[in-house]
This record gives structure tokens, sequence and C-alpha cells, in this order.
């Protein structure tokens, strides 16, 4: 006599890049089994794989595509994924601003945890009085890279990569130049020509992207200080 069928529960979330509302449900254990492995093997390949696998298999929405989305949106997916499978708190240790010594260990509940969006954020970028830039969002695999990357700091050539990567066309009233049309030398060619206000506008777009966000205080149990500390971006919450 075959054993029964386990039902599996199913949850809402909204895409905070859209605001479409999306259903998925919590890790399974062969699946988490697959993340722990990959995890320990410090592979980032591995671990791109391991975690587009499991949230393409934990969202039960059709038509999405996790490749595409932003990465804001794999954080928040992620997060909540994870929350709904092991536990809706989330322990980290905090070290206190205020002697920069002692580590405290703090319990967040996870749907306390949202995408920090900021006013200044464009991804349009005026280059001068004639040509426009637009921007897209890192993909999955750079999101991978700098949530799990075992190789230390990144370097120029890894940041330059990485604006490349994102940007999407550039244009002015006349033409439009779509960067997967481009080479990766003449991408990179155009981004050399700019001065360094051109470049601060790149930058600017990916400090004030979307992210992770959570503010927290707690205090100090050896100096009685009350502490607060930011923290960003799924790896703040993981470690």
């Amino acid at each position: 006599m075959p054993l029964p069928k386990i039902a599996t529960p199913t949850y809402e979330l909204e895409l905070p890049s859209t605001g479409q509302t999306i259903q998925y449900r919590p890790f399974l254990v062969k699946e988490e089994k697959l993340l722990v492995l990959a995890l320990e093997g410090e592979d980032v390949k591995e671990i791109t794989t391991a975690i587009k696998n499991v949230i393409k298999s934990c969202i039960q929405t059709k038509g999405i595509k996790v490749d595409t989305l932003p990465t804001f949106d794999i954080e928040y997916l992620f997060l909540n994924i994870r929350g709904k499978s092991v536990g809706e708190e989330i322990e980290v240790k905090l070290l206190c601003p205020d002697d920069n010594e002692t580590y405290v260990p703090v319990m967040i509940p996870i749907d306390e945890i949202g995408i920090l969006k900021s006013d200044e954020h464009t991804n349009k970028i005026k280059l001068d009085s004639n040509l426009m830039m637009e921007m897209k969002y890192p993909s999955l695999a750079e999101f991978i890279k700098n949530n799990f990357d075992f190789a230390g700091d990144a370097t120029m050539d890894q940041s330059f990569d990485l604006i490349a990567s994102c940007i999407d066309k550039i244009y002015n009233e006349e033409e439009v130049w779509t960067a997967a049309d481009c080479t990766k030398k003449e991408i990179t060619s155009f981004l050399d020509q700019m001065n360094s206000s051109q470049f601060k506008e790149i930058e600017t777009f990916f400090e004030t992207m979307p992210k992770l966000s959570h503010t927290v205080k707690f205090k100090n149990p050896k100096t009685k200080v009350e502490n607060e500390v930011v923290l960003e971006g799924l790896s703040s919450f993981f470690g």
C-alpha cells in the first residue's frame, strides 16, 4: 500500500518591481539538501544553479521568468520562501557600534523586512544634452556573485563587467543602440570615454537600487547603550 501524499501549503506575495501577486510554496527537504550542499561546496556556479532551480520550483504562478527578475525581486522571494520553509524569524548576530566588540543575537521577523526604494533612483542616465543611457538590473548570476562571493573583494574589471552587463540601451533622438547587439569590447570602450560626473551617475543607479532593508534597535548588554543598525541586502540577514 503506497504512503499518502503530504499536502504542501501555498502562499502569496507581491513582486516589489511590478506589484504582481504570485503564489509560492516552501522548500521541500530534497530542495533544502541541494541548497546546503551547494553552499558547502562554495562553487558560485553550483549555488547559482541550486538557487535558480529552487526558486523556479517554489513559484507556483505560471509565466514568471526567474532569470529576468530584478535582483531585489530574487532577494525578496528567496527571503520569503525560506521564511515559510524554515521559520518566520531569522536570528542574526549584530556587532554593537558603541564598543565595536560585543555581538548580540537578535531575532528579526521576516514579515518586517521590506524593500527600500529611493526617490532618487532612476534607470535613465543623461550623458549629455543629446545622449541617454537606459540601465537594467543585475541578473540572477550577479545576485549570487554579490551575496555568495567566496573569492574576496571585487576587482575593477569585475565592477566594469557588472556595469557593462546592466546597460540596456544607449539612444538619442535619431538612433538607438541596444547593448545586446554590441560586443563586450564595444561597451567597455564606450564606458572608457565617460568623464567622472557621467560615471558617477551610473554609480548612483547601483547605490540607490531597491534593496532589502531593515533597521534593528538593540541594547549592548555590557554598556547598556541602545544601538541602531541598518541591515541591507540578503547577505546581511544570512551571513
